[in-house]
């Protein structure tokens, strides 16, 4: 198989392996497409992943999607659905194991009360009396410890549940939100991070977004084919992960575009980090391991724009997308920051997973 230089690779794991079981069969990577492989992977669907292994390496695009439509009706609300049903048994089993304590520790409050009279009554006072009270209290004592042990013990294992709960949640939310050709974020993940940037008005001087797009694109597809084509976009999100900030959030929000929402960077931070992306790539081989096929060169354009600049998602999109037609009108392979009075002849929607 042919292979491009990239940088080296991460250990592989489960999202790895399906990506490159989709690729084998040439199936496109698109989040529905990853899911169906998902649940064949883990192997919680006999009947699904038969009928997938059923397509052979020849499935069509309509073929996965009326498997997808049999198994996954409503299926992001079946799973939310499961996992609300095993909360609210979680809850409800620590309310009732919290309300037999309480029981217990009234009915030995009780038991305290009654005995204390009984020890302070004039009318008894011997020493029988008060040995049999202690041996009471002892007895009570020991029965109270023991059973909020088992309260303690009972509460612990529900949290244990409900914390399993949260975590396969989260990975859903992962996987649902994870480019499965580059492992960037993909676009419906993006689309709830760049709506979040107005939530703090304070942070906007300092948020910038980015949108990038490989140049030329559709050449390389056109003449190396889409097989080497996934390659290249895959070392071209491992480039620009590399040459950003660990917490910076990196999407792929289409075929060859790509966009980073930067916090934290002043105009000037921003513009050098589309820089050094670009010189990177700029330096980066493509070529094939056994034939020695040259890529390249790979470039790319950048735009970018301060959240400042915007009043909501949709203008901050359409400025940074402004400022990246600008790089491509340039002469491509540069990095350009939005300005008041560049235009535009064409505008794109941000927000393509609007409910």
């Amino acid at each position: 198989m042919n292979t491009v230089v990239a940088p080296k690779a991460q250990v592989p794991d489960v999202a790895g392996q399906i990506t490159y079981a989709m690729r084998s069969m040439g199936v496109a990577p698109i989040p529905r497409n990853y899911e169906l492989f998902y649940e064949a992977y883990i192997g919680s669907n006999p009947i699904l992943t038969r009928e997938l292994a059923a397509l052979g390496s020849n499935a069509t695009q309509e073929e996965l999607d009326a498997i997808n439509a049999r198994h996954f009706a409503r299926h992001s609300g079946r799973i939310f659905d499961d996992a609300h049903t095993r909360i609210i048994t979680e809850l409800d089993g620590v309310l009732r194991a919290l309300q037999q304590e309480q029981t217990s520790l009234e009915s030995y409050n009780r038991l305290l009360g009654e005995t204390c009279q009984r020890i302070m009554s004039k009318n008894h006072n011997s020493v029988d009396l008060l040995r049999g009270a202690i041996d009471i209290l002892t007895e009570a004592t020991g029965d109270t410890m023991a059973h909020g042990e088992r309260t303690v013990e009972n509460v612990n294992q529900r949290s244990q549940e409900m914390d399993q709960v949260r975590k396969e949640l989260d990975e859903y939310k992962r996987i649902a939100n994870t480019d499965a050709l580059t492992r960037l974020s993909n676009r419906r993940a993006f689309d709830d991070r760049l709506a979040s940037v107005f939530d703090n008005q304070m942070a906007r001087p300092v948020t910038a977004l980015v949108l990038a797009d490989i140049d030329h694109f559709k050449k390389i597809n056109d003449n190396y084919g889409h097989p080497v084509g996934d390659k290249i976009l895959a070392t071209v999100a491992s480039v620009i992960r590399a040459n950003v900030r660990r917490e910076a959030f990196v999407a792929r929000t289409g075929g060859e575009e790509f966009a980073l929402i930067l916090e934290g960077y002043t105009p000037e931070d921003a513009l050098a980090t589309c820089e050094r992306i670009r010189r990177a790539l700029e330096a980066t081989p493509f070529k094939n391991s056994r034939t020695r096929v040259n890529y390249g060169p790979i470039t790319i354009s950048l735009g970018v724009c301060m959240a400042s600049d915007a009043t909501d998602p949709g203008e901050l999109y359409g400025k940074a997308d402004i400022a990246l037609y600008s790089a491509k009108n340039a002469g491509r392979n540069c990095s350009y920051a939005y300005q008041s009075g560049m235009q535009k002849d064409f505008a794109k929607s941000w927000l393509i997973y609007k409910k």
